[in-house]
């Protein structure tokens, strides 16, 4: 548990090859369903403040309580997730911490010290912030709002994982204005 945002909910991991990685996490790591999005939905995308049009592919699934996220970048513009792939780095990137309440749980981490780096929204409040401290590789943490679709998508990929038998293991992203 964090002494501030309660339990990690989600490792992310940035990847040269989604589709690869996809594979690899369900027949070797036995995890999935995987629900894929070849260019996600971002608005209001900000890099150090500046507003620039990323393109990022994302997979996700489940493993128990803990969601496991895959992230492809596919153009040039300024992220934590390019900067870690051109420090030559792979593999886990950040942690995730949901929270209901994101403006008092941004305004406590700020107290704290912690500035932001990246941030935009996925749909209705779904806002995130990827905060500038990190320590070592992997070490970047992710505040995510999970209040509107976004967060009743994150509930049905941890339920469709639930029991999950290894069929029919690459899924659609669900639509967030449907849900």
């Amino acid at each position: 548990m964090s002494r501030f945002l309660g339990p990690i909910r989600q490792l992310g991991y940035v990847v040269d090859d989604i589709e690869a990685g996809m594979d690899h996490w369900s027949r070797v790591m036995g995890v999935g369903p995987w629900f894929y999005n070849p260019r996600v939905p971002i608005e209001d995308y900000r890099y150090d403040g500046k507003s620039y049009d990323v393109h990022n592919s994302v997979a996700l699934a489940n493993s128990g309580y803990i969601q496991v996220e895959l992230i492809q970048t596919r153009n040039d513009a300024p992220s934590m997730y390019r900067d870690f792939m051109q420090a030559g780095h792979r593999g886990l990137q950040h942690i995730a911490y949901w929270t209901e309440t994101f403006d008092a749980d941004l305004a406590r981490m700020l107290d704290e010290g912690f500035t932001e780096k990246m941030s935009g929204c996925v749909g209705k409040n779904g806002r995130f912030t990827y905060f500038a401290q990190e320590a070592h590789p992997g070490t970047v943490i992710e505040l995510s709002e999970v209040m509107g679709p976004k967060g009743r998508m994150f509930d049905l990929i941890r339920s469709a994982s639930e029991n999950w038998d290894g069929s029919d293991p690459l899924r659609p992203f669900p639509d967030l204005a449907a849900i």
